[in-house]
């Protein structure tokens, strides 16, 4: 027989006809001779009814096939359950006992509990749902992107130097030489441009060795890169993640509204995203809240009482700081044209965490070069990007966002590593 899933069963009409479901054991309750099940499968849970001896041996997430017919309840949860007529064991469980109880609403175990036994913890519905929400907004942006004659790269995450500078990098042992795990496919999807794809993007993993064990950091994400070419400056880059952000949020709504329901979270209009300066932020900060901000960014107690000014001034949840300082920004960032110590660049903030950074690149060779050198780069290592600034480069520019910290604030999650499937941070590295 064609298996059936628990919502393929929800939504047939007023047939009876024989079906087969297959899942694991969610819930088991003994009534007199009679046995209440609840089978869960990826796509939702039903109540299967039979008789008691058909399910005396099997234990909560015992993998099962159930052939039956589909009745009206109107008491079961969903409205229907399954008159079971034969119960076969998949996979019998046989743990001593269970970690933590996960067919209850919340899992009653602190976070770490639940990351040591990850493939447990995702078979709780509330848990799997965010990674349902996590797959939309991927699909979205690919969507969106191919939509707008973008073309899809995979750049190597083995590197010679370092995209982003800095000593936050994991070192890796390549065939006898020093190489790197990439921080970011910035130099490749530049180069792509130039190459004459014009706009790419890329949706890949990213590692960063920060010494930070937070709730918003990872030390391997996965990061949502565009780079589009013939921009006129980084208001195209922004006017683009806002049409994006637009779209993302009105395919979640129409893709992820049971999931939504169940994670209790709420998608807001986006609108017109504001756009400040980095100087008028800490402006603000300063005035508003007497909020002194580190020099040439914003802090992360900066960002949540920005985020309440903007959300009071704009009804937004989202704002763009633009304008940083150019010793602030990597090497490749375009020095604005009225005043050189700034860059053409911006960070894009979400309920109060920076979940995008981007801006306009230089692509102008000599000034690239120049640009290096004075950050004390040497340029012999980076002969592989420089070259390709040589043949006619044209005025581009991109952001990343981060896939995590998006769907985090997103579901109003308490912890990245929430919406990581198998973290990696400064302490895991297991499962």
């Amino acid at each position: 027989m064609k298996r059936n899933y628990v919502k393929e069963v929800m939504e047939l009409g007023e047939t009876h006809e024989k079906l087969l479901l297959k899942g694991w054991v969610y819930k088991k309750n003994n009534i007199g001779k009679v046995c209440f099940l609840h089978l869960r499968d990826k796509t939702g849970v039903i109540q299967v009814v039979s008789e008691r001896e058909l399910c005396k041996d099997l234990r909560l997430e015992t993998a099962i096939s159930v052939y039956g017919r589909r009745s009206i309840n109107k008491k079961a949860a969903n409205g229907f359950e399954i008159q079971a007529e034969k119960i076969e064991i998949i996979a019998r469980a046989t743990y001593d006992k269970l970690p933590f109880v996960i067919n209850k609403k919340e899992i009653e175990a602190n976070l770490e509990t639940q990351l040591n036994h990850r493939t447990i913890a995702l078979r709780a519905p509330k848990q799997r749902a965010i990674f349902k929400v996590q797959g939309e907004i991927v699909e979205s942006f690919r969507r969106f992107l191919r939509e707008k004659q973008f073309t899809e790269i995979n750049t190597p995450k083995i590197i010679s130097s370092g995209t982003e500078g800095g000593s936050e990098m994991f070192v890796v042992n390549y065939y006898g030489k020093r190489a790197f795990l990439s921080q970011s496919p910035q130099f490749y999807k530049q180069m792509m441009v130039g190459a004459g794809f014009e706009r790419v993007f890329e949706v890949g993993h990213a590692y960063r060795a920060e010494l930070h064990n937070s709730w918003r950091h990872l030390s391997e994400y996965v990061s949502l890169d565009i780079e589009m070419g013939f921009i006129e400056s980084e208001e195209d880059v922004m006017c683009l993640e806002e049409e994006w952000l637009t779209r993302l949020f009105s395919h979640i709504k129409k893709t992820c509204e049971a999931e939504l329901e169940l994670l209790g979270a709420e998608i807001e209009e986006v609108g017109k995203i504001p756009r400040i300066t980095l100087a008028r932020a800490q402006e603000i900060l300063k005035s508003e809240f007497q909020k002194k901000s580190p020099e040439g960014d914003l802090d992360s107690e900066g960002e949540k009482l920005l985020a309440e000014h903007i959300k009071k001034k704009y009804t937004s949840d989202f704002v763009f700081i633009t304008k940083y300082p150019a010793k602030k920004r990597p090497v490749y960032t375009m020095p604005d044209k009225n005043d050189k110590r700034l860059t053409n660049s911006f960070d894009l903030l979400y309920k109060g965490l920076e979940v995008t950074t981007g801006g306009q690149r230089i692509h102008e060779h000599e000034l690239l070069k120049k640009n290096m050198i004075d950050f004390e780069l040497d340029t012999n290592d980076f002969g592989f990007y420089l070259n390709t600034f040589k043949y006619g480069m044209v005025p581009h520019g991109g952001f990343a966002v981060g896939l995590e910290r998006l769907t985090m604030q997103v579901l109003n999650l308490k912890n990245i590593r929430e919406a990581s499937l198998l973290p990696r941070d400064l302490k895991r590295i297991t499962p």
